[in-house]
């Protein structure tokens, strides 16, 4: 069969095979998923399970109990997701997590895994080891790969930026193989980039045994572990989203829509990745910018894309409704006066060198408080920058940061002179 042939032939599948991933009836079209594999493929799975033909969720314990730990006695409980094995709810800017429920239950990852990949394709990139326009020669391995795909073959002109593009918009495992052994040489070896960098990243409950997220016993993760590196790709790579906000892709004349169903229903979500195989259940891990602040969501284990997708809203609802993340000071903003006749001026305005951001329940954020300890001598005068003591924050009488205290500007000690005058004034 000639490649025209094929390619013609690949088209017609990719039509005719569709996984549907509607969030209402009436959207069920523009939300169906091509879906072209061989026989040996995984069918209805986007990591393709080769086994099974159909997606079941993971076996589930006891429903696990929603936490909030950035709420207080006024904020409402999280939402109770009972079809999910767990979730996590995370502020993008600072990191905190305003919901949780079994954060920490290890968990088959599925093509969540591929954040991982394209974690450290694009450090490649930055590092300048790797070019977006750069040819990659597809192997025997990447074209037989298995599960979802982009649909590659050995003959194919391919480069790195398509393939990031199959990879986190088609979650081709192919994509997923060419950029790896062209990253690291080999597919094992790449697998240990990836074991390094969660090590790297505090990824404590993380294995990682391939490239794609097929199913292997030994590979798993939590919904904080996902949570955790989506934050680092937002910081390190945001041109992530460019790509994961894409609605579909077309490679090889073949167009296939994105695994991810939240971005037909919702624009303000721009990312990030899903996973489903019959080990994972419908996975799905999304950002989403709300009320002007980003913020991570991460549900594991659902019954399907629509109760994934439902969760998914629900949890960046409570997120958007019942938190806000408060600038406490910006660098350059006078917080106090340090007040010393040490000084030549007889003080010096004090703030902050970097600025601090922190999440608070949103009835909180009128509510903080600060005071100023100072413990440096400034007998010698103070230098611009240095820090001179430590700015307390609390809300309700509780610590939520430390800050040290710098001086906004140089303050010469006081002269003789100056040091006399004080003294006969006192006198008087």
């Amino acid at each position: 069969m000639n490649t025209s042939i094929t390619r013609a032939f690949l088209a017609f599948l990719a039509i005719s095979a569709t996984i549907a991933a509607p969030f209402t009836a009436e959207a069920a079209k523009p939300h169906t998923k091509p879906h072209a594999h061989d026989a040996a493929a995984g069918k209805g799975t986007d990591s393709g399970d080769p086994e099974k033909a159909t997606a079941t969720p993971m076996p589930t314990g006891p429903v696990p109990v929603p936490d909030s730990p950035t709420a207080d006695k006024n904020t409402p409980a999280p939402p109770t997701l009972p079809d999910m094995t767990s979730y996590v709810l995370m502020d993008a800017t600072t990191g905190a997590i305003l919901a949780e429920a079994a954060p920490n239950l290890q968990v088959a990852p599925a093509s969540l895994t591929k954040l991982m990949t394209a974690h450290i394709t694009y450090q490649a990139l930055h590092h300048g080891s790797l070019k977006l326009d750069q040819t990659v020669p597809v192997s025997a391995a990447a074209w037989h790969a298995g599960g979802s795909r982009m649909f590659i073959d050995t003959t194919s002109v391919v480069t790195v930026d398509q393939l990031l593009h199959g990879l986190i918009i088609d979650s081709g495992n192919d994509a997923a193989t060419a950029l790896a052994e062209q990253i690291a040489g080999s597919q094992s070896a790449f697998v240990q980039m990836m074991t390094k960098d969660a090590a790297d990243m505090g990824l404590t409950n993380t294995v990682y045994t391939n490239v794609t997220g097929l199913p292997d016993p030994a590979m798993h993760t939590t919904a904080m572990d996902v949570a955790k590196l989506s934050r680092i790709i937002l910081q390190d790579e945001p041109e992530f989203l460019n790509i994961s906000k894409e609605p579909n892709y077309t490679f090889n004349n073949i167009t296939q829509a994105s695994w991810n169903p939240v971005l037909q229903h919702d624009p303000t979500v721009d990312g990030m990745k899903t996973g489903l195989t019959d080990e994972s259940g419908h996975c799905i891990d999304a950002t989403a910018v709300r009320g002007g602040r980003r913020l991570i969501a991460v549900v594991m284990g659902g019954p399907t894309w629509h109760a994934s997708t439902a969760a998914i809203e629900s949890i960046l609802d409570y997120g958007e409704k019942f938190f806000t993340d408060v600038t406490l000071a910006s660098p350059g903003t006078q917080i106090d006066t340090l007040q010393s006749a040490a000084l030549d001026a007889g003080q010096v305005p004090v703030g902050v060198a970097n600025a601090s951001v922190i999440t608070l329940p949103a009835d909180a954020a009128g509510h903080v408080e600060h005071a100023v300890t100072y413990t440096t001598d400034v007998s010698n005068g103070v230098t611009k920058g240095e820090v001179l003591g430590t700015i307390n924050y609390t809300l309700d009488g509780k610590t939520i940061a430390n800050l040290p205290a710098v001086a906004l500007a140089d303050a010469p000690a006081a002269s003789w002179s100056t040091k006399l005058s004080r003294a006969i004034k006192k006198m008087l």
